[in-house]
């Protein structure tokens, strides 16, 4: 097959992230991991460092191409010459978004396809917004992330706090 598009803030990739982009290099003949800039989100991770986290996860893939990008998802797709939308799939709860998002997309540009992948089963639980709180309480996220993501997250990480009482 062509080329696929895996749009997402990734922030942070995950091993979830990795799996389907993975899988996806073995379906399509290229893949583009799309990493949006998303400023109202406000990211922990600048987009550079974003990018750069992706890059080094998935540079053993020699079909997959790491971008940064701040447009809509459509535009970004006319200008990657693509036609298919990579999204990930961990539960049930995320399909009425996902379809959301498809159905509009499809409205913004009917050439527009979106193909649905579901993670590994060991990782369908792994959100980058649960990895970033557990990273912030002082949590162990390496079986969650790659290691260069850990390290950047560890050197995120709160300092400690001792809430102190006057005695009353």
């Amino acid at each position: 097959m062509g080329k696929i598009v895996y749009p997402g803030t990734f922030d942070p990739i995950t091993n979830g992230h990795k799996d389907l982009v993975e899988r996806a290099a073995r379906m399509f003949n290229e893949v583009v991991v799309a990493v949006a800039a998303s400023p109202r989100k406000v990211p922990m991770f600048s987009l550079e460092d974003r990018v750069m986290f992706a890059v080094q996860c998935l540079a053993h893939l020699p079909n997959v191409r790491v971008v940064g990008f701040d447009s809509l998802l459509v535009f970004f797709l006319k200008e990657q010459q693509a036609h298919i939308v990579l999204r990930g799939l961990r539960a049930v709860s995320d399909f009425e978004y996902e379809f959301q998002l498809a159905n509009m997309n499809r409205q913004l540009a009917p050439d527009i396809e979106t193909v649905f992948l579901t993670p590994s089963e060991h990782l369908s639980y792994i959100s980058s917004t649960l990895v970033r709180e557990i990273a912030v309480l002082g949590g162990d996220v390496r079986k969650f992330v790659p290691s260069v993501v850990a390290e950047a997250l560890a050197l995120q990480r709160a300092p400690s706090t001792v809430l102190a009482t006057n005695g009353t």
